[in-house]
């Protein structure tokens, strides 16, 4: 079986098992699911949510970041690991957007990724569902799904974003990235994953034995 087979196979099954999956982050704004995105890395989409309910009402435009002080962020981020990295990262983002983009996230992936903390990952975040563009995001839950499903073997995110991108049809990037957000999160832990109940079992190459999915 291609590796093409089998992700049509696999996200069949995701999609019927997770439909109501989508982006787990709270934002109203553009540049809020930007931040919201910045503040996940190294922590979860649940606890990002507890301090952006707080951090955005406290900071309530774009522009209140850009006059923050990076002190001032870090005390309402701290909770989130990093924080006085990310907290850098928000204030230069708002105040690059306010210089260099009129106060507006823009819709290009290659500008997204000129701004301070913004890595790949979390451009493609934006892509998707901000501006309804075809993108899979691949972060810690992507990366281990894909891998023990067969449906990527790859070393690291980049190239595993690229083989699902050869795997998965275009159309399906965005939903297919949320679908295995979800299934990692409740069922393909890391350290303990229910393989025992796992709609994916017959797909899995971790579940089935494979040792150099063993990971």
């Amino acid at each position: 079986m291609t590796k093409k087979e089998r992700a049509a196979a696999v996200t069949e099954l995701l999609k019927t098992v997770y439909p109501e999956a989508v982006c787990a982050l709270h934002y109203t704004h553009d540049y809020e699911l930007l931040f919201a995105t910045r503040l996940s890395a190294q922590c979860t989409d649940a606890r990002v949510n507890i301090v952006t309910e707080k951090l955005f009402k406290q900071f309530p435009t774009l522009q209140s970041f850009a006059d923050a002080s990076e002190e001032e962020i870090a005390e309402a981020i701290k909770t989130c690991g990093l924080f006085h990295n990310k907290a850098k990262n928000l204030v230069l983002m708002a105040r690059e957007l306010a210089a260099r983009f009129g106060g507006e996230v823009p819709a290009d992936h290659d500008a997204l990724e000129s701004l301070p903390g913004v890595g790949r990952k979390t451009a493609n975040v934006v892509m998707s569902c901000a501006f309804g563009e075809d993108a899979i995001a691949v972060d810690t839950h992507v990366f281990r799904v894909t891998n023990r499903l067969g449906l990527a073997d790859a070393p690291d995110v980049l190239k595993t974003e690229h083989q699902l991108m050869q795997a998965v049809p275009k159309d399906q990037w965005s939903r297919a990235h949320h679908w295995l957000i979800y299934h990692g999160r409740r069922v393909c832990a890391a350290r303990k994953p229910a393989c025992e109940t796992c709609t994916l079992r017959a797909w899995c190459d971790y579940a089935n034995g494979n040792p150099k999915n063993k990971k």
